[in-house]
């Protein structure tokens, strides 16, 4: 098999079915892979995937690593690091997020417009690696043309999408309700437990970055709510089939 991937794709929790749209597919367990860690969240598959969608040639991370794990920022950013070595330009990031801006329904799909990091470790923190300088500008880690295609493609297919942006904190706990009130008040619109690192170091790589966070609990609201990670999956799968349709898209366009 010959593929030579510019675009990259990290699917989150319970995201997974894009990876069946994938085509003419190799697969490599990341347990196969050297110095790759090894996902251990249920709705993680745990593989890297060449194939082709939307008619390109694409690689894609059908679960990914997190900080709560016990994976250092290093690692939970090394599959972003062999990415820029394998040549890619154009990362997509998907996630399934809280959401706290009261405008927002479960199952809505929020495009990434910026974010507010809160993680306790810098994936930068350390010696400089040479693929970008020491303090990379940050201005717009989301890709603006990306973004307003995302907009072009959903007003075409009649998909709901809002805006907002994303907090990314530690975890492995979902957030108090006094703490979703907190990253509302700090700017934010939805919060997870992942993306923002690997944002950061795919921005400091080069790598053109876009963002769909998938609403699957919301809090912070008058009335407790109380979250579960099978309710959060059950959300993400339910939401699939539309995010798949845009990003399909996108890749078919950029």
């Amino acid at each position: 098999m010959t593929t030579s991937p510019k675009t990259a794709i990290i699917l989150g929790t319970g995201l997974g079915q894009l990876a069946s749209e994938i085509t003419d597919t190799c697969e490599f367990p990341y347990k196969d892979i050297p110095n790759f860690p090894v996902s251990t969240v249920e709705g993680h598959a745990g593989k890297l995937i060449f194939g082709k969608l939307g008619g390109k040639d694409i690689m894609a991370m059908e679960g990914r690593f997190h900080f709560y794990e016990g994976y250092n920022m290093k690692e939970v950013t090394f599959p972003i690091r062999v990415m820029y070595e394998l040549g890619i330009q154009t990362l997509f990031v998907s996630n399934a997020s809280g959401g706290m801006n009261p405008k927002f329904k479960i199952g809505d799909l929020m495009i990434i417009d910026d974010h507010i990091n809160l993680f306790p470790e810098h994936p930068l923190r350390g010696k400089n690696f040479p693929t970008g300088p020491r303090f990379p500008d940050m201005h717009e880690a989301y890709n603006l043309q990306l973004r307003n295609l995302a907009d072009t493609i959903a007003r075409e297919k009649g998909i709901r999408v809002v805006h907002g942006t994303y907090v990314g904190v530690q975890g492995p706990t979902f957030e108090t309700p006094h703490e979703y009130r907190m990253y509302h008040l700090l700017g934010g619109d939805a919060v997870g437990m992942s993306t923002v690192p690997e944002v950061i170091v795919a921005c400091h790589c080069g790598i053109k970055v876009f963002g769909l966070s998938v609403i699957t609990d919301l809090g912070g609201f008058d009335a407790p709510v109380e979250v579960s990670h099978e309710e959060v999956q059950e959300a993400a799968n339910a939401a699939q089939p539309k995010m798949t349709e845009i990003m399909r898209e996108m890749i078919s366009r950029s």
